[in-house]
């Protein structure tokens, strides 16, 4: 059987390793010549994927069974496109719209009763069309993620964020209060299947940037009510047969979703973080349902774990080995990827792309307030 991969960054490397442990051939497309995926794949086309086109022309030829998905932003739209022009399983470009598209997205499930703030598109300093509570988030229409996003406490602080949109298209949306929490699920023919729920530790306003995560065990009462909210919001998107990555605030009012995206989550989260939680592989799992194996998408277990990346200021003086970070935390290490040099100046976080390339940490422990101590230790070995 053959496979697809479009957008073949490094975040696409386990899903094609995946795919050729189960003796598929992958066909990997990016417009980056050097994108890690296409020397991965069998068959790397350098292509570019806003162009929905040329990656259904390119495709045509290699006649893929089915596109896998992996981290990507807008452009999965192409992948629906692909799927809709081809006839391939997965979602389809409308579904993808409802995912990149903020206005959109909020209007579908607003009207489902799902999404309950006011929200309005906007481009540079036009006039809003609704008035305004405070606080207010400001944030691209299209894509995923913490790109161009402003925070703005009164209007002074919106007219500032205001004054960096110059021509493409904003969403002008109240802010929920509550803590932000994250979902890897999957849609499968059996339904909506939450496998983690991942409770966020973030940089305080204006960033809000997610330095780490905490998995939260189904036994707590709102690992259900999100399970239950899911299940309509995946009714009301019109989701099918698809993994899937989620932001979700707990507000006084129960879950309250930020933005869906039709595809795995970055950050060596799916990859990593979410296996060692719970042992399900979703990549993995996802191949198998796809090529007719037996699946497996229910969580095995749940074990109380928090991935943290390096969010620390200042100039580094040393740089611990794993073996100094074990002794330091009692053996909960689990895993440990650290890429930062002695005698950097880390900067103060101000986006996931500049975070990211710091490196990760994984460690065990009975519960939050543990983890959180150990991931101090472990920061503080670096000054």
């Amino acid at each position: 059987m053959k496979a697809a991969v479009i957008g073949a960054s490094e975040e696409a490397l386990h899903t094609i390793h995946k795919a050729h442990a189960y003796g598929l051939t992958v066909t990997a497309l990016d417009g980056n010549p050097y994108a890690a995926g296409l020397a991965a794949a069998d068959l790397g086309q350098v292509v570019d994927i806003s162009d929905e086109n040329a990656v259904i022309e390119a495709l045509k030829k290699e006649k893929p069974d089915f596109v896998l998905t992996v981290p990507i932003g807008r452009y999965l739209t192409t992948i629906g496109a692909v799927n809709d022009a081809l006839g391939l399983p997965g979602i389809s470009k409308r579904t993808a719209v409802l995912c990149t598209d903020k206005l959109v997205f909020h209007q579908r499930l607003a009207g489902c009763g799902l999404r309950n703030c006011r929200c309005c598109g906007i481009t540079g300093q036009e006039k809003r069309d609704f008035e305004i509570t405070f606080p207010v988030i400001l944030k691209p229409r299209y894509g995923s993620g913490s790109r161009g996003i402003h925070v703005a406490m009164n209007g002074e602080e919106l007219e500032q964020a205001l004054k960096t949109v110059q021509g493409e298209a904003y969403v002008l949306e109240e802010c929920i209060a509550g803590e932000e929490y994250g979902v890897d699920g999957v849609v499968t023919k059996k339904g909506f299947q939450m496998i983690l729920l991942r409770k966020k530790e973030n940089t305080p306003l204006p960033a809000r940037q997610a330095v780490g995560y905490f998995s939260v065990l189904p036994s707590e009462e709102f690992w259900r009510q999100v399970q239950a909210y899911m299940v309509r919001v995946v009714d009301c998107l019109g989701l099918e047969e698809c993994l899937l990555h989620a932001d979700v605030i707990r507000g006084k009012d129960g879950p309250f979703l930020v933005e869906l995206s039709a595809r795995p989550s970055g950050h060596n989260l799916h990859n990593l973080f979410t296996p060692l939680c719970t042992g399900v592989d979703m990549a993995e799992e996802y191949i198998k349902y796809r090529m007719g194996l037996a699946f497996e998408f229910l969580p095995q277990y749940t074990k109380t774990m928090m991935i943290h990346y390096f969010d620390m200021e200042g100039s580094v003086s040393r740089i611990p080995d794993r073996s100094s970070v074990e002794r330091a935390v009692e053996g909960s290490l689990i895993a440990w990827n650290c890429a930062i040099r002695e005698g950097e100046t880390l900067q103060p976080v101000s986006d996931g792309h500049s975070l990211m390339g710091r490196g990760y940490f994984i460690i065990e422990g009975k519960e939050n307030s543990v983890l959180r101590s150990s991931a101090k230790r472990i920061k503080e070995l670096f000054f």
